[in-house]
């Protein structure tokens, strides 16, 4: 039996059992994470985040309250249980949503490709770290991957350098670069309109299965680089901000 900082109990023990392997109804998915839409499939299916938010404002203001009482006392001491019961209650709910989602896409799709993300150089950024770090990025590709082996699936992971958000999923032209805050896209070469992590999710899936868009017009990348270009872009590109 075992008592954590917050003053639960477990027990804890082992059961064998044999693994029930399903057919996979989809060939292969590729998965685009983000911050409030956690997961962006190449499916046309979102997974929300849970709402953290709540809790973590709870925490931070209990956070001063521990700072300034006097160590080792009571009042201490209940303060620092209360904070550690607000941190686990996150990590269960995180738990409980990771595990359904890598069970769901698990079970329904015999390719899983997800893109390497950088998280550790994500959180140097002041005002997303605290909300990258709840995420659980990390988390869910380890579970992917678990659950992958289990049930006889192919998990892939694509190099985080490949311009995923930067070329049409259906023509390959490239774009370039393109501000976060830019959300819906619309292609200059095939008149194609896309949402932004949708279109990066089809990239990530047809880089895992080993086809590349963007090698069919190698020649035409340059020309996407002009002055000229980006003004049309720019134009023709809606931001989401409502």
């Amino acid at each position: 039996m075992i008592k954590d900082c917050a003053n639960r109990y477990f027990l804890s023990f082992v059961v064998e059992v044999e693994p029930n392997t399903t057919i996979a109804n989809n060939q292969s998915i590729g998965i685009d994470l983000g911050l409030k839409t956690f997961a962006v499939m190449s499916n046309g299916e979102k997974a929300l985040s849970p709402d953290y938010s709540k809790h973590d404002r709870k925490i931070r203001k209990l956070q001063k309250k521990l700072a300034r009482q006097q160590k080792d006392s009571k009042r201490r001491n209940n303060t620092r249980v209360k904070i550690a019961k607000l941190h686990n209650q996150i990590a269960d709910t995180r738990k409980d949503f990771l595990h359904k989602l890598s069970t769901k896409i698990i079970n329904d799709n015999q390719v899983i490709v997800l893109e390497d993300l950088n998280v550790s150089g994500m959180v140097k950024n002041s005002r997303l770290s605290r909300v990258i770090s709840l995420q659980g990025w990390r988390e869910f590709r380890n579970l992917c991957e678990a659950k992958s082996e289990k049930f006889s699936r192919d998990f892939r992971v694509i190099d985080r350098w490949q311009p995923t958000s930067q070329i049409c999923s259906c023509c390959g032209f490239r774009w370039g670069k393109i501000d976060l805050s830019v959300r819906s896209i619309l292609c200059l070469s095939c008149g194609t309109e896309q949402e932004r992590d949708e279109n990066a999710s089809r990239n990530i899936e047809m880089v895992g299965m080993g086809h590349r868009h963007d090698l069919k017009r190698a020649g035409s990348d340059c020309q996407t680089t002009s002055v000229a270009s980006y003004c049309e872009l720019s134009r023709i590109t809606e931001v989401e901000s409502r």
